[in-house]
C-alpha cells in the first residue's frame, strides 16, 4: 500500500495547471488566481489630498493657538483650488480634496472658529506640517507591483484592481470537475428508499467540495453497478471535464465495476490503494490532462480523499502555488486512546486556545460525526494513550 504522501505527491506530479486566459474581473472571479503581475497605471492618490474636513494652512503661520487667518475660498472633492496659499492665508477644504500649493497642513473644522465675513480663527495648538495630509503616491506609486502573480482574486484585490484601471486580467480558469456517484442501492435525496437502498448523500457532499475548492462542479447523478451504464458515463465525463471524481464501485467486489470500466477507456491508473484510515481503496488516474479519481462508497471515507487528494489537485490545476492540505501540529485538548493497523484521519475540533480536541465518531459511515470538525487528526498506527498537551499533526478543514 503506497503512504499518503507519496500518493500525494504522485497526485501533484500529475496535475498541470490549464493556460491563463484575459478575463473580466468581476465578481464571478472571485477566488480565481492571477497568473500576471498587476501594476499601478498612475499614483495613489494621484494627488496630495486632505484627510479631513477643515482647513488648508501653513503650519508656521499656527505655532500656537487662537491664530487669525484670512480665507481665501473653499475647495471640495474633485476640484482643484488655483490659488496659492500664502503667508497668513487658509482654504476651507473637505476630505478628499486636492490640498491648494504653499498648505502643508490640514486643522480639522472642530478645531477652528469661523469669522465672518473672511476670517478663521485656528484654535488648535502647535500644527504640524503633514498632519491630516495624504501624500501623492502613498498607497502606490506608476509602474509599482500592486498585485504580484499568483494572488488570490478577492473582494480587496477586485478594488485594488478597479484603482489602477484594469478590468481585465489574466486569470487561470476554474477547472471543470464531474462527480459520479456509483451503487444499484442508491436513490436520489427526495426519493423515500424501499428495503435495501440508501440516499445518495456523495452526489451532493461531493459537488459542495468541489465547489468550495474552486472547481466548477457538474453531475452529482447516480449511476447504477453495470459496467455498460457506467462506461457510457464516464467516457462523456472525461471528454467534458478537467477532473472525474467517482464515488463507490473502486474496491475488489463483485460489483466494483469502476477499475475495469476506467482501464477499458484508456485511463492510465497510478495507484490504487493508500495506508490509511479511512479510504483505503483510493483510485487515482489520468487520461492525458484529465485527473480521475476513484473514492470509496463510505461518505466519511470520500469526503476525507476529497479533501487530501481532489482538493490539491484542484487548487493546483488553478493556479494555486500552494495547493494543500495545510496541516498544522496542535496540542491535544484532552486524553484519548486508539487503536489502528493504519494512519487515521480522525474528525476533531481546533479550539480557540489552538489545541484540538477529538470528536465522537465511529467510523467511515458517521458523516454526522464531522459536522462540528474544522480538522482530521492524524493518528499513528498502533495503540496509543494519547496525553493533553502532546502535539499532534491535524489537517486543517
Amino acid at each position: 500500500m503506497l503512504e499518503v504522501a507519496a500518493a500525494h505527491a504522485i497526485v501533484l506530479a500529475q496535475t498541470r495547471p490549464r493556460p491563463a486566459a484575459p478575463t473580466q474581473l468581476t465578481r464571478e472571479t472571485l477566488g480565481r488566481v492571477l497568473a500576471a503581475d498587476i501594476l499601478a497605471d498612475r499614483d495613489s492618490p494621484p494627488f496630495t489630498k486632505s484627510l479631513r474636513d477643515g482647513y488648508a494652512v501653513r503650519a508656521a503661520d499656527c505655532p500656537t493657538g487662537n491664530v487669525d487667518l484670512r480665507l481665501l475660498g473653499a475647495v471640495a472633492a474633485g476640484a482643484v483650488f488655483e490659488q496659492p496659499v500664502g503667508p497668513g492665508e487658509a482654504v476651507a477644504i473637505t476630505t478628499g480634496a486636492p490640498i491648494p500649493a504653499g498648505a502643508d497642513a490640514v486643522v480639522m473644522q472642530e478645531d477652528t472658529e469661523p469669522l465672518p465675513p473672511d476670517q478663521v480663527r485656528i484654535r488648535e495648538t502647535s500644527v504640524r506640517p503633514g498632519q491630516h495630509i495624504l501624500p501623492r503616491g502613498r498607497e502606490m506609486t506608476t509602474g509599482e507591483v500592486v498585485l504580484p502573480a499568483g494572488a488570490v482574486l478577492t473582494p480587496v484585490t477586485l478594488g485594488l484592481c478597479a484603482t489602477v484601471g484594469r478590468t481585465q486580467a489574466e486569470v487561470f480558469p476554474a477547472p471543470r470537475l464531474t462527480v459520479i456517484a456509483t451503487g444499484s442501492e442508491l436513490v436520489e435525496p427526495g426519493v423515500e428508499p424501499q428495503p435495501g437502498q440508501i440516499r445518495n448523500s456523495n452526489g451532493p457532499m461531493l459537488l459542495a467540495q468541489a465547489q468550495q475548492a474552486g472547481a466548477i462542479p457538474t453531475g452529482g447523478g447516480i449511476v447504477r453497478d453495470d459496467p455498460a451504464h457506467l462506461r457510457e458515463q464516464v467516457r462523456h465525463a472525461l471528454t467534458t471535464a478537467d477532473v472525474v471524481v467517482l464515488a463507490g464501485g473502486v474496491s475488489v467486489g463483485r460489483h466494483d465495476h469502476v477499475p475495469a470500466v476506467l482501464r477499458e477507456l484508456g485511463v492510465e491508473i497510478h495507484f490504487h490503494t493508500i495506508r490509511m484510515k479511512p479510504g483505503k481503496p483510493l483510485l487515482f488516474g489520468t487520461l492525458g490532462d484529465v485527473l480521475v479519481f476513484g473514492l470509496p462508497g463510505n461518505p466519511v471515507s470520500a469526503f476525507v480523499g476529497f479533501e487530501l487528494f481532489v482538493k490539491p489537485a484542484v487548487r493546483k490545476l488553478s493556479g494555486h502555488a500552494v495547493p494543500g492540505p495545510r496541516i498544522l501540529s496542535l496540542p491535544l485538548a484532552e486524553s484519548f486512546s486508539t487503536h489502528g493497523d493504519r494512519p487515521t484521519y480522525h474528525p476533531a475540533a481546533i479550539t480557540a486556545e489552538q489545541q484540538v480536541r477529538p470528536l465522537p465518531w465511529f467510523g467511515s459511515p458517521d458523516l454526522r460525526g464531522l459536522l462540528t470538525a474544522t480538522g482530521f487528526l492524524i493518528v499513528p498506527p498502533g495503540s496509543h494513550g494519547l496525553h493533553p498537551g502532546q502535539l499532534m499533526d491535524v489537517v486543517v478543514l
